[in-house]
């Protein structure tokens, strides 16, 4: 992306999760990335200090001049179909009605300018051009970056701070972690030094390199925000969010602690604009260097699946599971013939602990999967019926989808449940794919204000699969404050937690 076109008015302003750095519209692919075995000089560390005392401060000139050198601008051309925009500047096809739309298609569309004026034309082939960051991970020429910088590359180049510029070739890349690894050949090169997630804390100093708006070597500065970060992009990635200033450009540049280590990639950015408002994401190292590891032996990434449909634990269904805290991942449904289902997870188990680690939010489990292999054992704490239990599963290769995160978007109401139920024909049961449920016919009151429709399958209450009317009225006449319903619309199911009042 030419600075020129920086002065550009956006068509619309949006609330986006935008990918940090391909101006211009590079794609999506996956990086290796090479874990390097280089150790940092220790920096002074921020220390905590009584009210009064003076505060050591990272110093961020020494990482700049030990590590800058290993950060590197990344060019690409490619080629990509446009349209020819009208007089008022839109697309012939328009916008998507998504808000989280893909960042390097808004690039695309502010820098269109197509043919003639106030006329449309079909799409055509054009030039695309975009610009990223990167670091490299290994002296003899391997880099690390983010799949979306170079994806649909025809050609990259990688530009050094000595202004050396290189042909890259990509080696692998990985769009569901947004990893990609490219190679230059070259001898003898700087190289960065990595860290651990796992010792970074929230609120630690931490320092970004890399190429915003096309600025080489730029360097800024913040904290972390927070750890652990899902976003709603399907990725399952557990991000760094910080408030670094990390803008268009700063994709797949490195994040530094304290210490001159990388920890993360940068990556997306939270904006109304497409600029920088305080909310800024990052790849853990720890993830990277994971699917590093694959592409070097085995040239792809292969992710594990655990075959659930997973959904949050808010405070209603906690309740509803007599589960002491609104934590865990509440299993929705479990994949037939999955590596779930024959470690004996059912519908309305709530997963609190994988391989000791906490499941707190129900992000926690995906992340947790995204850093293993198939073939990987994961022991679970499971939550079922008002006992813990322990679970063992091994995991599989993914399909073309992976573990979901169902979100349910249900309010709590008041008063009763609220629904005209009856029992399914055998041809209803066969469409739906059941066994076993009842056929909504109506809903209103509290079950309405849940978000049930008629039309709507009810599998089971408070995890206990029903079979009748009556079964329905005695689990609801036995619960307190509210009650999760297991329904299925179509081919989805969610767990609706009713508050009962």
């Amino acid at each position: 992306m030419r600075l020129d076109s920086l002065t550009q008015t956006p068509t619309r302003l949006v609330v986006a999760l935008l990918a940090a750095g391909a101006i211009g519209g590079a794609g999506v692919s996956a990086v290796e990335f090479a874990h390097s075995h280089v150790r940092a000089e220790p920096a002074p560390a921020v220390l905590a200090a009584a009210p009064g005392a003076a505060i050591a401060l990272p110093d961020f000139s020494s990482i700049t001049k030990r590590y800058g050198p290993a950060v590197v601008n990344i060019s690409v051309v490619g080629a990509t179909k446009v349209a020819d925009r009208d007089e008022a500047g839109a697309e012939a096809d328009g916008l998507p009605d998504d808000p989280f739309f893909d960042f390097f298609r808004r690039f695309q569309q502010q820098q269109q300018q197509g043919g003639a004026q106030g006329r449309r034309a079909r799409p055509h082939a054009a030039p695309m051009r975009g610009e990223g960051s990167g670091f490299i991970v290994s002296s003899d020429g391997v880099i690390l970056t983010n799949a979306h910088v170079v994806k649909d590359a025809k050609e990259v180049t990688v530009k050094l701070t000595d202004r050396r510029e290189l042909r890259a070739k990509v080696l692998g890349a990985d769009a569901k972690t947004d990893i990609a690894v490219l190679k230059v050949e070259a001898k003898d090169l700087p190289v960065v030094a990595l860290g651990k997630v796992a010792d970074l804390n929230v609120g630690e100093w931490v320092l970004a390199i890399g190429s915003p708006f096309g600025f080489e070597n730029t360097v800024t500065a913040g904290v972390v925000s927070a750890k652990g970060r899902a976003l709603p992009d399907d990725s399952a990635v557990p991000f760094i969010q910080t408030d670094v200033a990390v803008n268009p450009g700063n994709s797949g540049g490195p994040l530094f602690n304290a210490r001159g280590e990388v920890v993360g990639i940068n990556s997306q950015i939270y904006s109304r604009t497409g600029g920088y408002q305080g909310v800024s994401f990052a790849i853990p190292i720890d993830l990277a260097s994971k699917i590093q590891q694959q592409i070097v032996a085995h040239g792809k990434v292969e992710h594990a699946r655990l075959g659930v449909a997973v959904q949050e634990v808010n405070q209603t269904l906690a309740d509803s599971f007599k589960l002491p805290t609104p934590e865990g991942a509440l299993v929705a449904n479990v994949e037939k013939g999955g590596p779930a289902e024959a470690a004996g997870l059912e519908s309305g188990d709530v997963i609190r602990r994988i391989n000791g680690q906490p499941v707190v939010s129900s992000a926690d489990l995906p992340a947790n999967i995204a850093l293993a292999v198939p073939g990987d054992k994961v022991t679970m704490e499971v939550w079922r019926k008002g006992d813990s239990r322990q679970v063992t599963a091994t995991l599989a290769p993914m399909k073309a989808k992976g573990t979901d995160v169902a979100g349910a978007d249900a309010e709590a109401g008041q008063g009763r449940l609220g629904l005209a139920l009856r029992p399914l024909q055998p041809d209803e049961r066969a469409e739906a794919g059941v066994a076993g449920g009842l056929l909504v016919q109506d809903a209103s009151g509290a079950a309405e204000l849940a978000g049930v429709q008629a039309g709507d399958v009810l599998l089971a209450v408070n995890g206990t699969p029903v079979r009748s009317v009556e079964q329905v009225r005695a689990v609801v006449g036995k619960s307190d404050k509210s009650v999760a319903l297991l329904v299925q619309r179509g081919d989805s199911k969610i767990f609706v937690p009713v508050h009962l009042g």
